[in-house]
C-alpha cells in the first residue's frame, strides 16, 4: 500500500514529542540495548519490531488493566494496546535515526500500525507490532506486508492511506481519557 505523508518533511518522522518521547532515558536505554547486536538499520528495525511485538504485552491479551500511551511508559510497563505499542516502536526507531510514522486500519475499531522507511528504500513499509497469538502472525517484512489483520472490504474494513508523524488526535484522546482498559474498550474509535 502506498502511504501519503501528512507532512512532506521527512524530518517530522524523526521528531520527538510528548507521545513519541524518544529522548526519554528509558527509551534511550532500550534503544541502546537493542542496537548492540544490530549491524545496520534493517537489523535494528527488525529487532525493535520483534521486541515491541513480543516483549510488550498487548493488554487485551494479558488482561492488564493499565492504559499506556506515552512511548516511555509503554516500554517501562511493558504493556499497551495496538496504538500504544505503535507509539513505542516509532520511538525506538526514531531514537536510532530511522524515519517512522503511524498509520491505521478501520476494522471493528481503528487499529494502529507503524510505517518505517529504511535507508536506501524509496517507500514506506507498514508493520504491525500488535503481538502474535493464535490466529495472528504479524512479521517484520519489507518485501510484502504481513500484518496482524488484513482488511476485509466486504465487512467495510479499510486501510487508511495517510501516514501520520504524530498520533491521530482521536486515538490519543481515547487513550488519555480512559481510566482503565475496560473503560478504554468503550471509547475505542470506530473511524478516524
Amino acid at each position: 500500500m502506498e502511504l501519503i505523508q501528512d507532512t512532506p518533511e521527512l524530518s517530522a518522522y524523526l521528531a520527538a514529542d510528548e507521545v513519541i518521547d524518544h529522548h526519554h532515558p528509558h527509551v534511550r536505554a532500550v534503544a541502546t540495548a537493542l542496537a548492540v547486536d544490530a549491524p545496520d538499520a534493517y537489523a535494528y528495525a527488525k529487532t525493535a519490531f520483534t521486541f515491541v511485538r513480543d516483549a510488550v504485552a498487548h493488554s487485551a491479551d494479558s488482561g492488564d488493566p493499565h492504559v499506556t500511551w506515552r512511548a516511555s511508559d509503554v516500554l517501562a510497563r511493558r504493556t499497551g494496546i495496538c496504538y500504544a505499542k505503535a507509539h513505542a516502536l516509532v520511538a525506538l526507531l526514531r531514537a536510532e535515526g530511522i524515519p517512522a510514522g503511524l498509520c491505521y486500519q478501520k476494522l471493528d475499531t481503528v487499529h494502529g500500525l507503524v510505517a518505517v522507511r529504511l535507508p536506501g528504500e524509496d517507500r514506506w513499509a507498514r508493520q504491525d507490532p500488535r503481538g502474535n497469538k493464535p490466529g495472528v502472525d504479524a512479521r517484520f517484512r519489507l518485501d510484502r506486508e504481513q500484518l496482524a489483520f488484513p482488511v476485509r472490504p466486504e465487512c467495510n474494513e479499510v486501510d487508511y492511506p495517510v501516514l501520520f508523524a504524530e498520533p491521530h488526535p482521536v486515538v490519543l484522546q481515547c487513550l488519555r481519557e480512559a481510566v482503565d482498559r475496560p473503560h478504554l474498550w468503550q471509547m475505542l474509535p470506530t473511524d478516524l
